[in-house]
């Protein structure tokens, strides 16, 4: 247990000393985990000397309340207007002045003082944002008490446009492979899945997993959740005959390259898992073809324009995949010349390297136009959003991103989750954390060029874990994730962040907010714009009891289960509950767990009776699944659908899987290769393989009818 003044020094740093778990019980964080944390943002606590050394230097920072290193400001949607707070000093008389990121400088007038609320209350100075400031990065530069102080001022829309109310499919894209793609979903066959789903259906947007970059050389990690870069892409994702370069092949390179495809398109109509490893090697080979062709002046110019525009962060990027390919994607295994982007050695390995870096940053300009043309081609066929691209809340720890902004992570540490009822033992992701101190003194500049990729080609973005705007659960490296602990960021900074670089593009934006989230958060997202995520096996209650549609949320993306949990028909047949069973991931007996996960099923079953939505009765149903029947799976998945069209959600969003009768688990968080996490393609109730080519189009409007009724503006298309 903590003693009061470590807990005041942890509370100065946002750092959790208890938390609320998700059977509603307080727990405390061990005094360990608070010093090891605190260690890792740069505070020493190991002593009670050293504590009451940072108290005294905390306590005099409060005192002298210098600028912080970003301060936001909300402004208007019209006007462009806004109040800028400041923490405010005793003495009066400052002079505020804006300088524009266009060099332009204003007068800020005084507006007055504003008290925040909360355990301590903070006195700010409000100064008034002129009318037609743009919204970005500008400067703020204040002179008060005879000094001077200056700091990056963020100006964000105060408000997201409205969503459309619209639906969606759900759809993990390395599963959906199609005849033509390389064993696995790639980006034509999302611009197929998009048009067909717009065109078939009447589908407003595909939401799929995240498409960042991975391992240039295998073995490739299979969890998109765990990338080297969330700033870049995964050329695996790339298909070869949508290059200009591949149309410009002789008859002997296309041979090549056509005998690399064919076994991975012969494999594809199987069962078999999705061998990244294979299919990339086969890809990097044919890339490598493609590559050697000469370009034209047009696409050459096209080419540079690209890499201006992405800068040194491209530049950086392609040399760590450069260098990876000889030491290894872990950066911290490196010579330790290699290991600091700016050192002399790797300025040299980047002129000996340059035609490896060329191929990089070239496989990034053909993704970035590949990508565009998904989101083209969804908004061709009808689709009011398009493609929704997910983000995963962290790295690896020895990946690109680590190395090219190494101070802004927090070294030592791990993201991860405490327990809940699906995770029992707690998760530990395996990503480092973002520095809160360092990330916010870079003016976010990491996070904001993060976001602009993700949203550059979509219509929207889903935010894994949305507490990543305001808390992560740190897991101090060789503890448990059940002693962990939660570090806080700046909220309302992350949030304008993301807000600003969705309002550039028009998106919508979704976030993940399952889970023990403070209330605050999701008001705070749904002030702002931003929707929630309702999930319909976890939305209850106070009393436990299933949550009638109308008491749902209205600004939310609403969906029956999730990438994390079975497809409908394998959680109505108590899959998980086996599986966890089987691989030591349960905290209690596993008849237990199997006897609530049946009460569960029976109140929702009794549920969709009382809402008119089952044909069955409960108890016929229950007695059919307790003996192993498949007779009322249809039934159930069809009643499902249209208890969410009765929501009041924005957005409505339906599993591939289910639409096609997958029973298999895509994910089960806490394993590695104890389960074929990411790696299972899809199939039908039958256990046989679905094709892009082959969706059963007529039995999914059947399934998906309330659905599509829900919405006629898209229906009717």
């Amino acid at each position: 247990m903590a003693d009061e003044q470590l807990v005041r020094l942890a509370r100065g740093y946002r750092v959790g000393t208890g938390y609320t778990d998700w059977r509603g019980r307080t727990v405390e964080v061990p005094r360990d985990t608070i010093v090891a944390v605190l260690a890792a943002l740069g505070v020493d606590a190991a002593t009670p000397a050293a504590v009451r050394a940072e108290l005294a230097r905390l306590e005099e920072r409060g005192r002298t309340r210098p600028l912080p290193p970003v301060v936001v400001c909300w402004a208007d949607e019209r006007s462009g207007a806004g109040r800028i707070a400041v923490p405010a000093r005793p003495a009066p008389g400052a002079e505020a002045l804006l300088i524009r990121a266009d060099g332009g400088t204003s007068r800020l007038p005084p507006a007055g003082r504003r008290r925040t609320s909360g355990p301590d209350p903070v006195d700010h100075d409000l100064y008034l944002l002129p009318e037609g400031t743009p919204p970005g990065l500008h400067r703020l530069r204040l002179r008060r008490n005879g000094r001077e102080e200056e700091t990056a001022l963020l100006v964000a829309p105060a408000r997201l446009k409205e969503a459309p109310r619209a639906w969606g499919l759900m759809a993990q894209l390395y599963s959906v492979r199609s005849r033509a793609s390389w064993g696995m979903g790639d980006l034509r066959d999302l611009a197929d899945l998009a048009a067909w789903g717009a065109e078939a259906l009447g589908a407003d947007f595909v939401l799929v997993n995240p498409l960042h970059a991975a391992e240039p050389v295998p073995p490739v990690n299979p969890s998109p959740y765990s990338p080297m870069s969330r700033r870049f892409a995964a050329p695996l994702y790339l298909r070869i005959e949508d290059l200009p370069e591949y149309a410009a092949l002789g008859p002997a390179d296309r041979e090549r390259v056509e005998a690399l495809a064919a076994p991975l398109r012969r494999k594809a109509r199987t069962l078999r898992e999705i061998d990244r490893d294979r299919i990339w090697r086969a890809k990097l080979a044919a890339l490598e073809i493609c590559h050697r062709q000469r370009r034209g002046t047009r696409q050459q110019d096209d080419y540079e324009r690209f890499k201006k525009r992405e800068g040194e962060a491209l530049t950086a990027f392609a040399t760590w995949c450069a260098l990876a390919e000889e030491h290894g994607p872990d950066w911290r295994c490196w010579p330790a010349a290699l290991q600091d982007p700016a050192a002399p050695a790797v300025a040299a390995e980047r002129r000996r390297l340059a035609g490896r870096i060329d191929f990089h940053t070239w496989l990034q300009w053909r993704l970035d136009e590949q990508l565009a043309e998904a989101q083209s081609a969804a908004r061709r066929a009808g689709m009011r959003i398009g493609i929704v691209h997910d983000l995963a809340v962290g790295v690896a720890h020895g990946g690109a991103d680590t190395w090219i902004h190494r101070a802004v992570f927090a070294a030592g540490m791990s993201v991860g989750a405490p327990p809940d009822e699906f995770n029992q033992r707690g998760q530990d992701w395996g990503q480092p954390p973002w520095h809160p101190r360092r990330l916010a003194e870079a003016e976010y500049r990491p996070y904001r060029g993060m976001l602009a990729a993700a949203l550059r080609h979509g219509g929207g973005l889903r935010l894994d874990h949305a507490m990543q705007i305001s808390r992560l659960w740190w897991v101090p490296e060789g503890r448990s994730p059940a002693e962990g602990t939660y570090v806080g960021y700046d909220r309302e900074a992350m949030l304008a962040c993301l807000v600003l670089e969705a309002a550039r593009t028009g998106a919508v934006v979704i976030g993940e907010d399952l889970g023990t989230v403070e209330p605050e958060v999701r008001a705070d997202l749904a002030a702002r714009g931003v929707l929630g995520t309702d999930l319909l096996w976890f939305e209850r209650d106070e009393h436990g009891r299933p949550r009638p549609p109308g008491a749902w949320r209205e600004p939310a993306l609403a969906t029956v289960g999730t990438h994390d949990m079975p497809p409908i028909t394998g959680f109505l047949h108590g899959d998980h509950v086996v599986l966890r069973a089987r691989l030591g991931l349960l905290t209690r007996p596993a008849p237990e767990e199997a006897a609530d996960h049946r009460a569960a099923l029976a109140a929702w079953l009794a549920l969709l009776a009382d809402q008119g939505l089952l044909t069955t009765r409960p108890e016929e149903i229950l007695r059919a699944l307790a003996g192993g029947s498949t007779a009322h799976d249809e039934e159930v998945v069809t009643a499902l659908h249209a208890f969410l069209a009765r929501t009041p959600a924005r957005l409505l969003g339906i599993a591939l899987t289910d639409a096609v009768g997958e029973r298999r688990i895509q994910n089960q968080p806490g394993t590695g290769d104890e389960h074929p996490n990411w790696r299972i393609p899809l199939a039908d109730a039958q256990g046989r393989p679905v094709l892009l080519d082959d969706l059963p189009t007529a039995r999914i409007r059947a399934l998906l009818a309330p659905v599509l009724q829900r919405s006629p503006d898209s229906a009717s298309r």
